[in-house]
């Protein structure tokens, strides 16, 4: 029962950020990792949370990019990967310098620099996207440019982490097939994402058809299954199948629960006409329901455990955090909105916003830091919790700025654009 305590515990905590985000007007993310934050340095929680909480965030974020993924239209995604690629290179790459360049004034190891470098480089889309979602502003063009561009340093990441942990560890050379394997992966990837939402799905369709087996296949047969009482079951099924594919990739699950979403299409759902029931509205009330007020949340609960307070640590490493937060703060914000501007011709205000949605680091931070800090040493402590602080700021920076810049932003966005904005 010690794992379902936990649980309790944490869902104690969502009631708690929802209740304080309803008084303050502030997004319940930021209180989300408040009272993770809170909960683990008061000792209700553990600094290493059981396998089974571990799981249970990781399902959460799944089913958050599912529904943020669902709710998108395939054909804005891909146009938007065009106007994109500026905005994943250089909202990467400055990061990279900066954190690079400022860890090794404070430390002088090439080696750590560069995977401390490699830590802040990649946003924690997940983060931003229910920022924008909180904010009403989940289906605009600058949320789209925020979830291509955090695909697309995705991709990159992977290849950089192939790179530079051989590098740093002082293992073998990189090798030009390694590098090769990695970008491989992830254009194989995206061609049976294409083959899934184009040719799967509607598999008794056109000449696919045809084909033995898979020829009798068609999403929108498993979703209508017993007058569509297993339809929200059917899509979050294929929400995990498709994230553990991901993951097989090299890929954050996340990325793979976005796509699948992505490439479920509205006409899937035009079954059982008799019963005048809406099965894609119902479906998509539930699955938010689900993803952003009883799942979802534990992920972001759990993502706030991360920061133990220590004292001596603290008081240690707080100029080192504060000054790689300015700089990654400013640099990140200047770097992708001058990109979306001049690369991606975004108006101004789309530009700041996908700056400011660009600040979050989580998921691949963490995995660099577990990588060079617990795996091969390459990090020092004061290093490690330099990052986790900095990378802490930043995650807190998302809500705030959205917020903040949410009553500029939202007068040149078309009305149809926003989604319950107040």
């Amino acid at each position: 029962m010690y794992d379902l305590t936990l649980l309790a515990i944490i869902w104690v905590g969502v009631f708690a950020a929802s209740y304080a985000a309803h008084h303050t007007r502030l997004t319940p993310v930021l209180w989300y990792l408040f009272f993770g934050a809170a909960m683990v340095n008061l000792g209700l929680l553990p600094m290493h949370m059981p396998e089974f909480i571990v799981d249970f965030s990781e399902l959460g974020i799944i089913v958050i990019m599912f529904a943020l993924g669902f709710e998108e239209n395939t054909g804005n995604f891909l146009s938007s990967i065009k106007r994109s690629w500026g905005i994943a290179f250089f909202g990467a790459l400055i990061p990279f310098i900066v954190a690079y360049f400022s860890t090794l004034y404070f430390w002088g190891d090439e080696n750590m620099s560069l995977l401390c470098g490699l830590a802040m480089t990649a946003t924690a889309v997940s983060l931003t996207m229910v920022s924008l979602k909180t904010e009403g502003l989940s289906n605009t063009p600058a949320a789209t440019g925020i979830m291509t561009s955090a695909v697309l340093d995705d991709i990159a990441s992977l290849a950089l982490v192939a790179i530079m942990v051989p590098l740093a560890a002082g293992e073998a050379t990189v090798s030009i097939g390694g590098i090769g394997m990695v970008m491989g992966k992830a254009v194989l990837f995206f061609i049976l994402i294409t083959i899934i939402g184009g040719w799967l799905f509607p598999a008794s369709e056109g000449w696919v058809a045809r084909i033995p087996i898979i020829g009798h296949f068609n999403l929108r047969q498993v979703l209508a299954m017993a007058r569509g009482e297993y339809t929200v079951l059917a899509l979050l099924l294929v929400a995990v199948l498709v994230a553990i594919l991901a993951h097989h990739f090299g890929f954050h699950p996340a990325v793979g629960a976005y796509m699948a979403g992505l490439v479920i299409k509205r006409e899937y759902f035009e079954f059982h006409q008799h019963r005048n029931i809406d099965f894609h509205n119902q479906a998509k009330q539930i699955i938010d329901n689900v993803a952003f007020s009883w799942i979802g949340p534990v992920f972001f609960v759990t993502l706030g455990t991360k920061l133990v307070f220590d004292l001596q640590v603290f008081t240690s490493v707080l100029p080192y955090a504060l000054l790689l937060f300015v700089g990654l703060f400013i640099g990140q914000i200047l770097s992708a909105s001058l990109a979306a501007r001049y690369t991606g011709s975004f108006d101004w205000p789309a530009s700041w916003m996908i700056g400011f949605g660009m600040l979050g680091r989580a998921e691949l931070a963490f995995v660099v830091m577990d990588i060079a800090y617990v795996q091969h040493n390459i990090m020092n402590t004061e290093a490690f919790y330099t990052l986790m602080f900095t990378a802490f700021l930043l995650n807190v920076s998302v809500p705030l700025t959205i917020r903040w810049w949410k009553q500029k932003f939202k007068e040149h966005v078309p009305a149809e654009s926003l989604s319950g904005i107040t």
